[in-house]
C-alpha cells in the first residue's frame, strides 16, 4: 500500500523518528544477509537465524498446504511450470516477475500472471529466496544458496514441534504476556499446532501461566519479562505495526477497536481508507486517515477521530507528529480536509482554496 508510504518503512519511523529510508533498503539487500524476507505474520523481514525455524512452513508449501489457494496447483498439476521457472533462475540468475511475464496485469494489483504465481509458490516453498526489492517494490528472486549465508543453510532442520516451540518462545519474549492466540499469531502458526509446544514451554519454565485482570483467556508470562517503565512520547503507527497487528490483543490492551477498512466500500467506512492509530504516552488516543499527495507536496488528513478518554493535549501532540511525518516524507505542506477538522488547531491546516 503506497497511499502514504510503503508500510515497511513506517515501524522504524514510529520508533526512531525521521530516518533515511534508503538505509532500510540497504539492509534488505545487504550481503551477507542479517535479515531475510519470508512469511512471518505476513511478508516480513526476519532475523537470519529464524530461517531454519520456518522450514516446516516451506515443507508444507512444497506439498501445497498452508498457502494462498491460487498457488496450490504449482505443488501438483502445474509443478512442471514451477520447475521450469526454477531452472531459468538457476541458469540466468536473479529474476523478478516482470522479467519473465511483463508488467502487472491491468485488472488490478492482485491479478497475477502464471509466472508470478509460480515464483511465489517457489518462494513460499523455500526453493528460491528474495534478494531484495526494486524501487517499484517488486520482489527479486534467486536460489537460496546464492542469497542466504552458507552457515545458515548448513544448519540442521529442527522437527516441526521443536521449530514451533522455538518460534512461540520468541513470540512470548517479544510480547511479554500473551494468550495462546496472541503467541501463535505472531508467526501465524496454525491453532492445531500450538497446544503441545506451549505445554512444553510451560513444563520447561519458559512460560508461566498467569491470569490478567479483564482477560477471559488463559495468559502466559515469559520468564524473563519485566514490568516496563512508563512509556512517554508520541507516534503514528502503521496499520501493520507489530503493536497493533493482532487486533484482538490491541483491543484487550488498549480498549481500542481497530479494523483496516481498505477493502470496505467507501460509504461503509467508519474511520477512513488508510488509518493510522496515534500512540500517546502509552495509550492509543486517536486515529487519522492519511494520504500523501506527492505531486502537490501535501500530507492530507482526510479524516480524524479522537478517542473519548484522550487527554486534552491530544490534538496538539497529533499535529506535531503529523508535521514531523510530512517533513520525513519531504512534503512541505499539511492539509486537513473539512471533515477532519475536529479541533480549531487542525482547522488551521485547511487546504488552500482552489487547490
Amino acid at each position: 500500500m503506497n497511499v502514504l508510504v510503503r508500510a515497511h518503512y513506517l515501524p522504524l519511523f514510529s520508533r526512531l523518528g525521521a530516518y533515511d529510508r534508503t538505509l532500510l533498503d540497504v539492509v534488505m539487500a545487504a550481503r551477507p544477509k542479517r535479515f531475510f524476507e519470508y512469511w512471518g505474520h505476513e511478508a516480513s523481514l526476519l532475523p537470519i537465524d529464524c530461517q531454519p525455524l520456518l522450514r516446516w512452513r516451506m515443507a508444507r508449501a512444497l506439498r501445497g498446504e498452508g498457502i494462498w489457494k491460487p498457488l496450490e496447483p504449482f505443488a501438483g498439476e502445474k509443478r512442471a511450470e514451477a520447475d521450469a521457472m526454477l531452472d531459468r533462475i538457476r541458469a540466468e540468475g536473479p529474476l523478478a516477475a516482470s522479467d519473465v511475464a511483463g508488467s502487472r496485469a491491468a485488472k488490478g494489483m492482485w491479478v497475477w500472471s502464471d509466472a508470478k504465481h509460480a515464483l511465489e509458490w517457489l518462494f513460499w516453498a523455500g526453493l528460491i529466496a528474495a534478494t531484495h526489492r526494486r524501487g517499484s517494490f517488486e520482489r527479486v528472486y534467486d536460489l537460496p544458496e546464492r542469497v542466504l549465508p552458507r552457515a545458515v543453510l548448513d544448519l540442521g532442520t529442527p522437527g516441526g514441534v521443536d521449530a514451533r516451540r522455538a518460534l512461540l518462545a520468541r513470540s512470548a519474549e517479544a510480547l511479554g504476556v500473551a494468550t495462546a492466540d496472541d503467541l501463535r499469531d505472531y508467526y501465524r502458526i496454525p491453532a492445531a499446532d500450538v497446544r503441545l509446544p506451549i505445554r512444553q514451554l510451560v513444563d520447561e519454565g519458559t512460560l508461566v501461566p498467569v491470569q490478567v485482570r479483564g482477560w477471559r483467556q488463559q495468559a502466559y508470562l515469559h520468564r524473563d519479562a519485566r514490568a516496563g517503565r512508563r512509556i512517554e512520547g508520541a507516534a503514528l503507527l502503521s496499520p501493520f505495526d507489530p503493536l497493533v497487528w493482532h487486533r484482538p490483543r490491541t483491543e484487550r490492551l488498549f480498549g481500542f477497536r481497530y479494523r483496516l477498512e481498505i477493502y470496505t466500500p467507501a460509504h461503509k467506512r467508519e474511520h477512513g481508507y488508510y488509518v493510522l492509530p496515534f500512540l500517546l504516552d502509552g495509550m492509543l488516543v486517536a486515529r487519522v486517515d492519511l494520504k500523501a499527495d506527492r505531486k502537490a507536496g501535501v500530507l492530507i488528513v482526510q479524516r480524524a477521530h479522537v478517542e473519548p478518554e484522550a487527554p486534552h493535549c491530544t490534538v496538539e501532540r497529533l499535529v506535531d507528529e503529523l508535521l514531523r511525518m510530512a517533513a520525513w516524507l519531504e512534503l512541505p505542506n499539511l492539509a486537513v480536509a473539512p471533515t477532519a477538522a475536529i479541533d480549531p488547531l487542525l482547522a488551521t491546516f485547511a487546504p488552500t482554496p482552489g487547490r
